[in-house]
């Protein structure tokens, strides 16, 4: 991909080398007399009720690190930043067109801990979108892993946000929220309704390099195969067998590694958002 020279986002945050730190929230005096007034009056055990009130419980906080930045990793930062604008350019556009305005996410970019909306998660974790804050968190640690599972080449590292990127949208058009409501009247099928899902946000990214190419003609040769081999690599069944594990289709939650080619080639090949209903 010809990205260098390309616009940046500004709507970016950074959480670099962060660390868990724990602190307990202190009661005053005068809480902890009116706890002791009340399990004289109910008998209910005191310690308990301090529990009840917060004063046993442990806050947990992200404390980061000022330690210096690789150039790598400052590339990898740069890279992610220009993909992030855009899929905002290329979706503001999009939204327009269909007569409305696209709510811009925002993207953390993080190493070690990070704190969201959605609870405390890891490098570990992934990429992922938290709906509760409307933000992409991103440790650039995970293009390093997707080169390992076979899938290396920036249009693959692309391809993993704007599926993120596609799961902002979900949220916004309220696809998301069907879903967790389709999950509750069938929860035998909850995890085929994620895989739903999943395959609609691979098909969004599609849609975006479809749309992105228009706007950027920046795609080159060997782009769209190194997309289609990160798809590939993260299919569940795929990830189980080199896992070494069975294949396990009950257990599935972002699809095969074919559905997940071909949701992402749909919407390559038409750059066309209702194109993309898995769940029909």
């Amino acid at each position: 991909m010809r990205w260098k020279g390309q616009r940046k986002s500004t709507n970016v945050e950074y959480s670099r080398g962060g660390r868990m730190a724990k602190g307990g929230a202190k009661m005053s005096i005068w809480t902890i007399l009116i706890v002791v007034v009340i399990s004289v009056i109910t008998g209910k055990n005191p310690l308990t009720l301090m529990q009840m009130v917060g004063g046993g419980q442990q806050n947990a906080t992200v404390q980061n690190s000022n330690a210096p930045v690789s150039a790598a990793q400052k590339e990898l930062e740069s890279f992610a930043v220009t993909i992030l604008a855009s899929t905002e350019d290329a979706w503001s556009v999009e939204f327009k067109r269909r007569g409305s305005n696209y709510p811009v996410p925002r993207m953390k970019l993080f190493s070690g801990p990070v704190q969201s909306a959605c609870g405390m998660n890891s490098e570990k974790t992934g990429p992922f979108y938290c709906p509760g804050d409307n933000k992409i968190y991103l440790a650039v640690s995970f293009f390093n892993q997707l080169k390992r599972m076979g899938a290396p080449g920036d249009f693959a590292q692309a391809y993993v946000i704007a599926h993120e990127v596609g799961h902002h949208i979900q949220n916004i058009l309220g696809t998301e929220k069907k879903m967790r409501q389709m999950q509750q009247r069938d929860p035998r099928n909850k995890n085929k309704y994620l895989v739903m899902l999943e395959l609609q946000a691979d098909c969004y990214a599609g849609v975006w390099a479809n749309l992105a190419q228009k706007q950027k003609n920046w795609l080159e040769d060997g782009d769209v195969e190194e997309g289609l081999r990160a798809a590939a690599s993260i299919g569940d069944d795929t990830l189980q067998k080199n896992a070494g594990r069975r294949v396990n289709v009950e257990s599935f939650t972002h699809g095969t590694s074919k559905q997940r080619q071909q949701w992402l080639r749909t919407g390559m090949s038409s750059g066309d958002l209702s194109q993309c209903d898995t769940f029909r």
